[in-house]
């Protein structure tokens, strides 16, 4: 209102083009991750079932065959594999709703937002790794029954882990998922990548005293590097034999050189970013 009493109209500012907008913009999307995730309690239960069959049903009928050379629990072995697989199948999970928010139109309303698309991708990485490391510390609370001890730093290096782990595979997904047109296909492809992944990655059976062939594809699944870490950082809190540390948890080698754990994390990291960049790269093109 002017001196004259006649009002002057508020100032407008285009949308979009800050960075606060993107940084915004990635906000809502990795809370809109989280409430669709904290409101589907039957996802929550649903997705444990699979892992805790994997623990204390495959893993007490392999105890039965395999041989451990004292009284070392086979399903001790299996947990940080087990914890791995809730984090790979929750992330793919949650890259799955980008095919169904485009079957059902959402996606195209995102994608018109005044913000640039990398904000939707990295808020859609950071909620789905969020969800996934979330599922995977629920998972965590059962490391006592098979004879882990909750140990404060062992707890802790395990969180940080499955954060990086969650953010590569949640990144591999959403690479995936950016140019799927329909669920059925997605599905197609996951039981066609990620189910090898997971048998590749040693998360069921020891890396030790495999064929050629087989020791080499190891090498190759980036999943290895990730289960690896986490299976050695729960074998340092353990009071065993040195013999079933050698059988059990042999780590990573390439051509006799022992990968430390920092090295392997750097990979995960490495593959993290180069998915990210690809997923942006992907939403970027013309839809």
């Amino acid at each position: 209102m002017t001196a004259t009493g006649v009002a002057q109209p508020a100032a407008v500012r285009d949308a979009g083009g800050r960075f606060a907008d993107d940084v915004r913009a990635v906000r809502v999307v990795w809370k809109r991750e989280l409430i669709r995730f904290s409101r589907n309690r039957t996802r929550i239960v649903t997705a444990l079932v699979q892992p805790v069959l994997y623990l204390f049903v495959l893993g007490t009928g392999l105890s039965a065959i395999v041989r451990s050379g004292g009284h070392f629990n086979f399903r001790t072995f299996m947990f940080p594999g087990v914890v791995g697989m809730t984090v790979l199948f929750t992330a793919m999970f949650s890259a799955i709703s980008i095919v169904w928010d485009r079957e059902f139109g959402f996606l195209r309303e995102m994608l018109v937002a005044p913000v640039r698309r990398w904000a939707l991708v990295i808020g859609k990485c950071l909620g789905g790794a969020s969800v996934a490391t979330i599922q995977a510390a629920i998972m965590l609370a059962l490391a006592g029954a098979v004879g882990i001890p909750y140990a404060p730093v062992m707890i802790v290096s395990l969180l940080g882990e499955m954060i990086l782990i969650a953010l590569l595979l949640t990144a591999f997904g959403v690479l995936i998922a950016s140019r799927m047109q329909r669920i059925e296909s997605f599905q197609v492809v996951m039981q066609f990548v990620v189910l090898p992944m997971f048998f590749l990655s040693g998360a069921i059976f020891p890396l030790s005293r495999l064929p050629s062939w087989l020791g080499a594809l190891t090498k190759f699944d980036p999943l290895t590097y990730a289960v690896d870490p986490m299976r050695r950082t729960v074998f340092e809190h353990l009071n065993v034999p040195p013999a079933i540390v050698r059988a059990f948890d042999p780590g990573v080698s390439w051509n006799g050189w022992h990968l430390p754990i920092l090295f392997e994390l750097g990979l995960v990291a490495v593959a993290a970013l180069a998915l990210l960049a690809g997923a942006v790269a992907q939403f970027s093109k013309t839809e």
